[in-house]
């Protein structure tokens, strides 16, 4: 007889204060007082992605507390994703750090969710200790999205507030707004130097067809030399999930929690 697979874990819900809006979680309570590992997703994902789960399981064998959440407009979360903008959803995940952790952090961010980890490393320089940031793509809207808008594509921001494009992860098509495009442009953090004083680690595939190399290449000019480790991978996609880029991703949590306990 086959076995049904696992009945997912159901969220619990966090009001956060500036939206009023109810935001879907689940969280590892850990054994310890180290370091919480917060997961911050990208752009249209979700909390129960596989990198995520991986992770997850990680800090349940480590001991570790772990947060995960779903942005406003995503996965079980309330709110519409059309309104979300960089700087709601970094005001969305900031809310969920003050209301479900406390203590020195390792954030972990994925693609948007880099940007996005980058914004609250300046806001909690005396809490987040490190950060491993996968296929990271802070400044997504001005840097890739806006380059290669079309004459049409304009002119139906300006008509419309927004385009559709076709996703290669999903039915649903991928939507730009206007808001989120000039929002974006205000929340940049690769425009001069970033000074952060901590270890960060950079996971990049070179074949991703989302986020070019060069793009995590100038991430890391930007960042310290100190304490920044950039790791790409040849035949890495945007992903990064399969087995070895999650084995890959693993390592690079323990060394970091290691270098984060030594500079505290």
């Amino acid at each position: 007889m086959t076995e049904a697979p696992p009945t997912p874990t159901p969220p619990r819900f966090e009001t956060v204060p500036h939206s009023g809006e109810r935001l879907a979680y689940l969280a590892v309570e850990g054994r310890d007082e180290g370091p919480t590992l917060v997961w911050l997703g990208g752009f249209r994902s979700d909390m129960r992605g596989t990198k995520a789960e991986v992770l997850s399981a990680l800090c349940e064998r480590e001991g570790l507390p772990f947060l995960r959440f779903d942005y406003s407009g995503h996965g079980g979360s309330e709110g519409r994703f059309e309104d979300g903008t960089i700087s709601g959803w970094t005001e969305d995940a900031a809310a969920m750090i003050a209301a479900r952790t406390r203590g020195p952090l390792l954030l972990v961010g994925s693609s948007m969710g880099a940007w996005i980890a980058l914004r609250l490393a300046q806001r909690l320089p005396g809490r987040v200790r490190c950060l491993l940031l996968l296929a990271p793509a802070p400044d997504f809207t001005t840097r890739l999205v806006e380059p290669r808008l079309t004459a049409q594509d304009r002119a139906a921001l300006a008509r419309d507030g927004f385009i559709a494009e076709p996703s290669p992860y999903s039915d649903q098509p991928t939507v730009y707004t206007r808001r989120l495009i000039e929002d974006g442009a205000a929340a940049a953090v690769m425009t001069g130097p970033i000074a952060l004083d901590l270890p960060v680690h950079v996971i990049q595939g070179m074949e991703d067809p989302d986020v070019p190399h060069a793009h995590a290449l100038e991430l890391v000019s930007l960042l310290p030399s100190a304490g920044v480790t950039l790791t790409l991978v040849k035949d890495g996609d945007h992903r990064l999930s399969r087995p070895e880029d999650l084995q890959r991703m693993e390592r690079a949590v323990l060394a970091l929690l290691g270098e984060g306990a030594a500079s505290a």
